[in-house]
């Protein structure tokens, strides 16, 4: 067996060799099938020489071959030695004495670490849990009856702006005396409270009549995304044109029919929206929770992080990066210079926590279950119309089948963590987990 030589925690190295004389008989062969089809000036296809096929396409034709041949023999090397590659090795020439009938090569490669878990008995942890009560309930269709609601103008001394309503505005903006972009508009609706205006904005019209003027000072946050008027102050002139009082919509029959109740039952839609927010908020937990077990996951386990691995994890990160800027509509995305040094502490960490999962998987047998998989792909469906329709969705593809086994996966290596960590429960608020996630 062909010995393997450790020359640091995770590199190795080991020397292969080819044969010559199958080197040739492959290459022989090759060049013997490309003749067929090869188009050589003088000659049909099919009628080239071999030796002329040899002086036109021997030598790429050897490369090609010798890479293959080589990298043949060495993955068969080291699955003899029963090397647990990472990455891609590397050749060279080997340094000594050439062969006469064969060529050698040393192979540096790294190899997957080994890894001694660590013990969480002594890690103390938090596993958090959120109840959807009755209140929950009434905030959510407050927000829906928000989305659904309609104005109506307000009239006479009622004409005073108050929170909730929707204005409409002229304004126009200075700073030093000098209009600038974006500072002016005619017939600018908002609602007044929903935050989307500069708190200087809306504390000038808050309170005013239609008709009425106002001017104010408005300070740009440091941060503004007008990076031209940032950390600057303007001065406003303000006048209210329109005042709208929003109107809610009851909860009733015909409210629970516009959110696809086909009865109108005020209960049935009730309970849409228990069970909808039920699976929100076990979602919302769960990640929280998987994220405090991963972490320690980490806490206990040092692990020697293969070069190769993290680099290839930086890549892909970096492609995500251009990728997501493309989606929000920069140019040349593609192209932008991004330093991997950006994105090496998130990769080294996703590649440790994935070693140290795929081991204390491997170690304690918590791969997905089959029924486990189906129980969570009929979680996944029952919020859809036709759920049986989802679950053949899922199981008619095997990408989309993997994807949820990686996260039954996820689960069972958290529940694994709060088992045998000092765990205690802790209640979060409703209002919390939907604002955290």
């Amino acid at each position: 067996m062909t010995s393997v030589e450790t020359l640091d925690k995770l590199q190795r190295r080991i020397t292969v060799s080819v044969p010559k004389a199958e080197l040739r008989s492959e290459v022989d062969t090759r060049l013997k099938n490309l003749s067929r089809t090869a188009r050589v000036a003088g000659f049909r296809p099919g009628k080239v020489p071999l030796a002329v096929m040899h002086k036109r396409y021997g030598a790429s034709v050897e490369a090609e071959v010798l890479q293959d041949k080589v990298g043949h023999v060495f993955y068969e090397a080291v699955s003899a030695a029963r090397v647990r590659v990472a990455g891609m090795p590397e050749f060279t020439p080997h340094d000594a004495a050439p062969d006469a009938d064969a060529f050698a090569f040393d192979a540096v490669f790294e190899v997957y670490p080994d890894i001694a878990l660590g013990d969480l008995s002594g890690q103390e942890i938090e596993r958090v849990r959120c109840a959807v009560d009755d209140a929950a309930i009434e905030q959510t269709l407050e927000v829906l009856r928000k989305q659904r609601r309609t104005f109506a103008e307000r009239e006479g001394d009622e004409a005073v702006s108050q929170d909730g309503d929707r204005l409409t505005v002229d304004f126009a903006g200075t700073i030093d005396d000098e209009a600038f972009a974006g500072g002016s508009a005619e017939d600018f609706q908002f609602i007044l409270g929903d935050g989307r205006m500069l708190p200087e904005f809306e504390a000038a019209a808050r309170g005013q009549k239609v008709g009425a003027s106002v001017v104010f000072d408005l300070a740009f946050p440091q941060d503004y995304q007008g990076r031209e008027v940032a950390g600057k102050t303007a001065r406003f002139t303000l006048t209210v044109k329109r005042v709208e009082a929003a109107q809610l919509p009851q909860v009733d029959a015909e409210f629970a029919k516009a959110l696809g109740v086909p009865d109108g039952s005020v209960q049935t839609l009730r309970d849409d929206v228990r069970n909808n927010l039920e699976r929100e908020v076990a979602t919302r937990v769960s990640a929280r929770n998987k994220a405090t077990a991963m972490d320690a996951l980490l806490a206990v386990n040092t692990v020697d992080l293969p070069a190769g691995v993290v680099s290839a994890e930086i890549d892909q990160l970096m492609q995500g990066a251009r990728r997501d800027l493309a989606a929000r509509g920069m140019k040349d995305a593609d192209k932008l210079p991004l330093s991997p040094d950006l994105f090496r502490e998130q990769a080294e960490r996703r590649v440790r926590l994935g070693l140290i999962v795929a081991e204390l998987v491997k170690e304690h047998e918590l791969h997905a279950k089959p029924e486990q998989v189906r129980a969570h792909i009929e979680s996944l469906a029952a919020s859809y119309e036709t759920p049986a329709d989802v679950v053949r969705w899922y199981y008619g593809d095997a990408e989309r089948l993997s994807d949820v086994e990686s996260l039954v996966i996820e689960n069972n290596v958290a529940d694994f963590v709060f088992a045998h960590a000092r765990t205690t429960d802790k209640d979060l608020p409703f209002d919390e987990v939907m604002r955290n996630g």
